[in-house]
């Protein structure tokens, strides 16, 4: 049967995702729970899962102009090296209790985590405009396997070299990243013609000015910088509060599937009901989770928080993504989408040190009413862009 080089493409950066976040995952959820034992400070417990979302941010731009001029493939299959050395460095620093080689290995993560971002472009790039926002939702849908494995991966391999608990889980990562190399070799990507690569297209600050542009990052910026916040915390606050550690995996098992299922019809809702919508329902399901957080500390508050705040994050980030590709032309699509990135990653990485900080100085109540400003903000944003979409539509048809 023939298959669509678009749908083919859109599968291989699906699996590709499903790698990645699995990889992710797995480092936030064990990433706390092992800086915890290392550091000596425990305010510094999440600083490994703050260095995977710094190393993200900073090399968000240059990843983007990297693969502006060596093509997506070759810049996926270069990261993905970096990334395996990046597990093998953290596999190297827990086998020596070494704190901060443990955090420069995450940091080295972080850098391959920035070219992963960019799949959900890449299949936009592949896709015909109609089929766009399904191409986004279904790469982003590829991180529900994360979900189902993820953590539960990170629980069950903790084991398997009993003398180091979790350093097996960084030898299975490392080679899951391994295989990424492979996978990609068979991606097809357009790369830029000669004229497109010569065009630079408007200022960036022309196109940040762009309400569009405005609307399509604060809404990922302050999902990701949200659900970062409270996810990093969560294991955290549920191990010292008692809960097994299997307990904690489920929820944040949950909480992935919650983030990334959706996505297999996110694109259709986009379609349906219209990308201001989807994003206005995120911000509403990331404020009802604060108020499930705050009812309480037993297993079931700490679920429904956590599978809220997923929904919430993936419509932000699904709706905003797609908004994104709105806002730029081709010759202009590497310097937009490494500066949405680029803000995006840096309120993430921003979110997640904060939460050790807050949670071991302040309480877990405290984390969750730090996140309320800016969930009110998304929702202020959010309809804001509304009224100036419904303008601009209604003004169309005179035009």
């Amino acid at each position: 049967m023939f298959v669509h080089p678009q749908h083919r493409n859109v599968t291989l950066l699906a699996i590709c995702q499903a790698i990645f976040v699995c990889g992710q995952t797995s480092l936030f959820f064990v990433g706390g729970l092992i800086g915890y034992k290392l550091a000596f400070d425990k305010t510094l417990a999440t600083l490994p899962v703050s260095a995977v979302i710094l190393g993200t941010a900073i090399m968000t731009i240059p990843a983007s102009l990297v693969m502006r001029r060596v093509g997506r493939r070759s810049g996926f299959m270069g990261a993905a090296v970096v990334g395996l050395c990046g597990m093998l460095t953290c596999a190297l620093a827990l086998y020596n209790s070494m704190f901060w080689l443990l955090c420069l290995g995450a940091l080295t993560v972080g850098f391959y985590n920035a070219f992963c971002q960019y799949y959900r472009f890449a299949a936009a790039d592949v896709a015909t405009l109609a089929f766009r926002p399904k191409a986004i939702s279904l790469v982003m849908a590829g991180g529900i396997v994360a979900g189902v494995i993820g953590p539960s991966l990170a629980v069950r391999s903790r084991d398997w070299l009993p003398d180091i608990e979790y350093l097996a889980s960084y030898f299975v990562l490392a080679a899951m990243t391994a295989g990424v190399v492979v996978l990609v070799s068979f991606v097809r990507i357009p790369r830029l013609s000669e004229a497109e690569m010569r065009e630079t297209g408007r200022p960036l600050l022309r196109i940040m000015r762009q309400p569009r542009f405005i609307a399509a990052a604060g809404a990922s910026m302050i999902g990701y910088g949200v659900m970062a916040l409270l996810m990093t915390a969560t294991p955290l606050a549920m191990v010292s509060g008692h809960h097994p550690v299997s307990d904690a995996g489920l929820v944040i098992q949950w909480h992935v599937v919650a983030m990334f299922g959706p996505s297999f019809f996110t694109g259709h809702l986009i379609n349906r009901f219209g990308l201001v919508t989807i994003m206005l329902s995120g911000a509403l399901l990331l404020l009802i989770a604060i108020f499930a957080a705050l009812s309480g500390v037993l297993f079931q508050n700490y679920l429904v928080s956590m599978i809220l705040v997923g929904l919430g994050w993936n419509f932000l980030f699904v709706g905003g993504s797609t908004l994104l590709t709105e806002v730029y032309t081709p010759a202009e699509r590497a310097k937009t989408q490494a500066a949405h990135d680029f803000m995006v990653f840096a309120t993430t990485a921003s979110g997640s040190f904060l939460s050790g900080h807050l949670l071991f100085n302040f309480g877990w109540e405290t984390v969750n009413l730090v996140a309320l400003p800016f969930i009110f903000a998304v929702i202020l944003l959010v309809v804001w862009y509304g009224f100036i979409r419904r303008s601009q539509e209604q003004a169309l048809p005179s035009a």
